[in-house]
């Protein structure tokens, strides 16, 4: 696992390490930009619209759903219904399931066209996904900075850089006391895909 520490290393914090699990290239380079550049083409991608402080606004990327026919599931207000599996979807799903010794049944997928697009501070903590979710986290294409900051102490800050190809896996109490976030970036950005692959009840 790759060494996890704090923005402030002055603070001698460190990420508990139980709560991430980080895996760079776990799909090669080529092969990660050419699933890139597949699911670009080939994906239903939509722009959802989403109340924020009481004005309606287009969340800033692009987003769609897979996974089995009973893996509805509800996301900043709206609901998602998925699509059905692709090979390419399916296949990566039952790489990602070896890893992570668990059984994922859906997948959403962002699409993060250039260096504007950004998703707010959250935490995957909706009902349907259970108490101590775990999540798996695959990205292709641009490397984005990925921000976590505790829920009842922003100041406890950490970041880590997600590459093409990496996997990263999110478990245990970490959607009950951390936020995560990818901010938007004034560097010039290229395409990036993630695909965090989930378990809904």
């Amino acid at each position: 696992m790759e060494q996890l520490s704090f923005f402030d290393d002055n603070e001698g914090l460190r990420f508990p390490e139980n709560l991430l699990e980080f895996t760079p290239g776990f799909i090669p380079g080529k092969e990660a930009i050419a699933l890139l550049d597949h699911l670009i083409s080939s994906t239903p991608w939509k722009q959802y619209e989403v109340e924020m402080y009481g004005k309606k606004v287009l969340t800033p990327r692009l987003t769609t759903w897979f996974g089995d026919p009973n893996s509805a599931y509800k996301l900043s207000g709206k609901s998602f219904d998925p699509h059905p599996w692709t090979n390419e979807l399916l296949d990566l799903k039952l790489r990602v399931e070896a890893f992570a010794h668990e059984h994922f049944n859906s997948v959403l997928l962002n699409y993060y066209r250039d260096g504007n697009d950004s998703v707010a501070w959250h935490a995957d903590n909706e009902k349907e996904l259970g108490p101590r979710p775990l999540i798996a986290s695959v990205s292709l294409g641009q490397a984005r900075k990925f921000d976590f900051r505790h829920k009842e102490d922003h100041k406890r800050k950490y970041s880590l850089t997600l590459t093409n190809g990496s996997l990263l896996i999110m478990k245990g109490d970490l959607q009950h006391h951390w936020e995560h976030r990818i901010a938007k970036s004034t560097a010039p950005m290229r395409e990036r895909i993630n695909l965090t692959f989930r378990i809904v009840n």
